[in-house]
């Protein structure tokens, strides 16, 4: 886990500074790959992907989706996925903040839990344990190494972890 982190923030740095335009807008279409760097359950390595798009020079909706899978053993595994509707707010506009690389935001998303747990030691454990509709929340921070690739950070519930890093897209 701690090889994965630091290759991930080795690669963005390795990006090279140059100067960039964070400030979100109207039409930005915005992508965030990432890893879970602390999950709500033992184990497996939380990855996630979300979309979202600019409706307003404040305000992008999308989608995300986060999968997690943990074998315990050769008779017990676990999955969790997650897919759900997500909305953020951009604080840039509101804080004008004077860092043109940095893009800072807080959302919700609301969406489906599907977790499957199977232990072939215990017949009847349940198959779908803990699955149906979620609510969650997030705060977040881009930071643009380049005009649309840089690197983010979001914290709250929002899927399989209450962390998560990784790379940021925009176009």
């Amino acid at each position: 886990m701690k090889k994965l982190v630091l290759v991930l923030v080795v690669g963005l740095v390795s990006l090279g500074y140059h100067e960039a335009s964070a400030q979100f807008t109207k039409g930005d279409n915005l992508l965030n790959i990432g890893i879970g760097v602390n999950s709500y359950y033992s184990g497996g390595i939380p990855l996630g992907i979300s979309y979202e798009h600019g409706i307003t020079a404040d305000i992008s909706i999308g989608a995300g989706l986060d999968y997690l899978s943990h074998r315990y053993n050769s008779a017990a595994r676990f999955s969790a996925i997650y897919l759900g509707f997500r909305g953020s707010f951009h604080f840039n506009n509101l804080i004008k903040h004077n860092v043109e690389e940095l893009d800072l935001y807080a959302g919700a998303t609301l969406g489906y839990r599907n977790f499957s747990w199977n232990d072939s030691t215990i017949p009847g454990l349940g198959d779908t344990y803990g699955s149906g509709l979620f609510l969650g929340a997030h705060v977040g921070a881009r930071y643009y190494f380049k005009p649309s690739i840089g690197g983010f950070v979001e914290l709250g519930a929002g899927g399989s972890g209450n962390a998560r890093l990784g790379v940021a897209f925009k176009f």
